[in-house]
Order: structure tokens, then sequence, then C-alpha cells
């Protein structure tokens, strides 16, 4: 009671940040996807990419080299990577075709991922990815403006 923490000083912050970072290294299997079809319908996915999408047990590895992340999602039919520097904002094609403006930045633990739609009409996303535990990563997805629907994903360490 009544202590104060002290400030630590930045180069404690930083290594404790690349710590926490590096919890989120390796390969991790998609275990559930709760509300994915209807996140997807929303953003305007066809329904057989839907489908697809849907069945699919994807795999995504994280993996970072002098400051560069990769988060590199595969299936048997498709995959992408996703490279950035955190805080650094840069261009790119979501998986879903929209050109959007994107960053990541580290947020209280979680890999945080803006990506704001460069066409009006077309939507802006947010992605959260989480460690519970050091086995299980929690990937979640909204939509500017739709805060009632929220996609879930469950990953697990192999």
């Amino acid at each position: 009671m009544g202590a104060v923490a002290q400030p630590k000083d930045s180069t404690t912050q930083s290594s404790n940040h690349h710590n926490i970072m590096d919890a989120f290294k390796g390969k991790f299997e998609r275990t559930s996807a709760e509300n994915y079809e209807e996140f997807l319908k929303v953003l305007d996915v066809s329904y057989l990419l839907r489908k697809a999408a849907t069945v699919s047990t994807p795999v995504m590895e994280i993996t970072e080299n002098n400051g560069v992340w990769s988060i590199k999602s595969s299936t048997s039919l498709k995959s992408m990577e996703l490279k950035f520097k955190v805080g650094v904002e840069f261009d790119e094609t979501s998986p879903d075709g929209r050109d959007v403006k994107s960053i990541c930045n580290f947020e209280g633990g979680k890999i945080v991922t803006v990506q704001k739609a460069k066409k009006a009409g077309q939507k802006s996303t947010r992605s959260v990815r989480e460690m519970n535990g050091p086995n299980e990563l929690i990937y979640t997805l909204t939509i500017e403006g739709n805060d009632s629907l929220v996609c879930v994903q469950k990953f697990k360490r192999i």
C-alpha cells in the first residue's frame, strides 16, 4: 500500500518490449473461428471465397528479423504475408482485396493492426493478436463503425 512504482529507464522498457514480443514468435494452427463468415460478408467477400476461408485450417507463422516482423498465413489454397516494422505506416492490399494504409503497433502486450481503406465506401478494419498463456494466440477482428460484429479466431502453437 502506498508504494509508488518507479518509472523504468528506456533500456529496461525496450528489452521488456522485445521479450514480450518474442512470445508471439512461432507457428500456430487455427482451432476455432467465431463470426468469421459474417465478418467476411460485411467486407463483401464472395460466397465461394467465404466458404473456402471458413473451412480451411490456416497456419500462422510469426517471425522477426532485424526489427522487421512477418506474419505469414497459409492454407492449402493460398498463403499471404504481412511484413511490417512496429509503428511504421505502409500501403498494402488486404486479403479481401481492399487497398489500405496499414500500421502495426505493440500495445499492452498485443500486436494491433489497423487497416484504413483508401477508397470511399470500403471498410477499415482493426485486428488484435494476443497471447493467452504460452501456447494460445487469440486473433480478434473488428470493422470500424460496426461494434456489434467481432470475429474471434483462436490458434494453438504447433
